[in-house]
Protein backbone atom coordinates (compact mmCIF):
# COMPACT_ATOMS: atom_id res chain seq x y z
CA UNK A 1 0.00 0.00 0.00
CA UNK A 2 2.61 2.43 0.72
CA UNK A 3 4.65 1.85 -2.56
CA UNK A 4 1.01 2.50 -3.84
CA UNK A 5 0.72 6.04 -2.76
CA UNK A 6 4.56 7.11 -3.16
CA UNK A 7 3.42 6.02 -6.70
CA UNK A 8 0.25 7.99 -6.69
CA UNK A 9 2.41 10.80 -5.30
CA UNK A 10 5.03 10.77 -8.04
CA UNK A 11 2.76 10.60 -10.63
CA UNK A 12 0.92 13.76 -9.29
CA UNK A 13 4.29 15.69 -9.27
CA UNK A 14 5.53 14.58 -12.70
CA UNK A 15 1.96 15.28 -14.33
CA UNK A 16 0.90 18.63 -12.31
CA UNK A 17 1.30 22.05 -14.32
CA UNK A 18 3.17 24.15 -12.94
CA UNK A 19 0.76 26.15 -11.08
CA UNK A 20 0.18 23.57 -9.26
CA UNK A 21 3.40 22.33 -8.20
CA UNK A 22 4.08 25.66 -6.70
CA UNK A 23 1.11 24.76 -4.77
CA UNK A 24 2.33 21.95 -3.68
CA UNK A 25 5.34 23.22 -2.84
CA UNK A 26 4.01 25.87 -0.41
CA UNK A 27 1.31 23.61 1.10
CA UNK A 28 4.63 21.14 1.79
CA UNK A 29 6.51 24.26 3.77
CA UNK A 30 3.22 24.91 5.37
CA UNK A 31 2.87 21.13 6.70
CA UNK A 32 6.95 20.83 7.30
CA UNK A 33 6.84 24.44 9.75
CA UNK A 34 4.17 23.74 11.56
CA UNK A 35 5.21 20.35 12.20
CA UNK A 36 8.67 21.84 13.33
CA UNK A 37 6.89 24.03 15.48
CA UNK A 38 4.56 21.47 16.92
CA UNK A 39 7.99 19.39 17.47
CA UNK A 40 10.39 22.41 18.97
CA UNK A 41 7.70 23.12 21.35
CA UNK A 42 7.31 19.30 22.48
CA UNK A 43 11.10 19.20 22.93
CA UNK A 44 11.87 16.29 19.94
CA UNK A 45 14.63 18.08 18.85
CA UNK A 46 15.23 15.61 15.65
CA UNK A 47 11.71 15.74 14.63
CA UNK A 48 11.55 19.64 14.49
CA UNK A 49 15.42 19.76 12.57
CA UNK A 50 14.43 17.31 10.16
CA UNK A 51 11.08 19.32 9.59
CA UNK A 52 13.13 22.28 9.20
CA UNK A 53 15.98 20.56 7.24
CA UNK A 54 12.56 19.29 4.57
CA UNK A 55 11.47 23.05 4.96
CA UNK A 56 14.74 24.86 3.65
CA UNK A 57 14.85 22.50 0.92
CA UNK A 58 11.61 24.00 0.02
CA UNK A 59 13.15 27.17 0.07
CA UNK A 60 15.43 26.28 -1.92
CA UNK A 61 13.51 24.55 -4.92
CA UNK A 62 11.01 27.88 -4.75
CA UNK A 63 13.83 30.13 -5.10
CA UNK A 64 15.83 28.21 -8.10
CA UNK A 65 12.52 28.12 -9.96
CA UNK A 66 11.65 31.93 -10.33
CA UNK A 67 12.13 32.84 -13.58
CA UNK A 68 14.65 36.01 -13.39
CA UNK A 69 12.62 37.79 -16.25
CA UNK A 70 9.43 38.17 -14.37
CA UNK A 71 9.64 41.33 -12.70
CA UNK A 72 8.54 40.66 -9.64
CA UNK A 73 10.73 37.40 -9.10
CA UNK A 74 13.54 39.34 -7.37
CA UNK A 75 11.36 40.23 -4.61
CA UNK A 76 10.21 36.81 -4.33
CA UNK A 77 13.84 35.72 -4.02
CA UNK A 78 14.34 38.45 -1.16
CA UNK A 79 11.48 37.34 0.53
CA UNK A 80 12.27 33.32 -0.33
CA UNK A 81 15.49 34.00 1.13
CA UNK A 82 14.55 35.25 4.47
CA UNK A 83 12.94 32.88 5.13
CA UNK A 84 15.06 30.84 4.89
CA UNK A 85 17.74 32.38 7.26
CA UNK A 86 15.78 32.48 9.14
CA UNK A 87 14.51 28.62 9.70
CA UNK A 88 18.41 27.98 9.68
CA UNK A 89 18.18 30.22 12.69
CA UNK A 90 15.37 29.00 14.18
CA UNK A 91 17.12 24.98 13.81
CA UNK A 92 20.24 26.21 15.47
CA UNK A 93 18.15 28.00 17.88
CA UNK A 94 15.39 25.65 18.64
CA UNK A 95 13.19 28.64 18.60
CA UNK A 96 9.40 28.02 17.71
CA UNK A 97 8.61 31.70 17.78
CA UNK A 98 10.93 32.18 14.37
CA UNK A 99 9.37 28.93 13.17
CA UNK A 100 6.08 30.33 13.60
CA UNK A 101 7.25 33.32 11.69
CA UNK A 102 7.83 31.47 8.70
CA UNK A 103 4.80 29.13 9.01
CA UNK A 104 2.51 32.26 9.30
CA UNK A 105 4.58 33.80 6.07
CA UNK A 106 4.22 30.30 4.63
CA UNK A 107 0.62 29.85 4.79
CA UNK A 108 -0.25 33.55 3.65
CA UNK A 109 2.22 33.29 0.79
CA UNK A 110 0.29 30.00 -0.22
CA UNK A 111 -2.80 31.48 -0.36
CA UNK A 112 -1.80 34.37 -2.19
CA UNK A 113 -0.50 32.05 -4.83
CA UNK A 114 -3.60 30.20 -4.95
CA UNK A 115 -6.20 33.00 -5.31
CA UNK A 116 -3.70 34.28 -8.20
CA UNK A 117 -3.58 30.80 -9.81
CA UNK A 118 -6.93 30.04 -9.28
CA UNK A 119 -8.66 33.38 -10.11
CA UNK A 120 -8.28 32.28 -13.30
CA UNK A 121 -10.94 29.02 -13.17
CA UNK A 122 -12.86 30.07 -10.15
CA UNK A 123 -11.25 27.60 -7.97
CA UNK A 124 -10.17 29.59 -4.72
CA UNK A 125 -13.51 29.89 -3.43
CA UNK A 126 -13.94 26.07 -3.40
CA UNK A 127 -10.19 25.72 -1.85
CA UNK A 128 -11.09 28.14 0.80
CA UNK A 129 -14.39 26.60 1.51
CA UNK A 130 -12.53 23.51 1.89
CA UNK A 131 -9.65 24.55 4.58
CA UNK A 132 -13.03 26.45 6.36
CA UNK A 133 -11.28 30.03 5.42
CA UNK A 134 -12.72 32.86 3.49
CA UNK A 135 -10.89 33.62 0.53
CA UNK A 136 -11.12 37.59 1.25
CA UNK A 137 -9.79 37.36 4.46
Amino acid sequence: MQRTYIAYQQNQVMTAPGEKLVLMLFEGLCKFTKSASNSCRDGDIEHTSNNLVKAEAILSELISSLNPEVEISENLAIVYEYMYRRLVEANVQKDADLIDEIHNMAVELRDTWLQAAASQNGEAEHYFEKKGVSALS
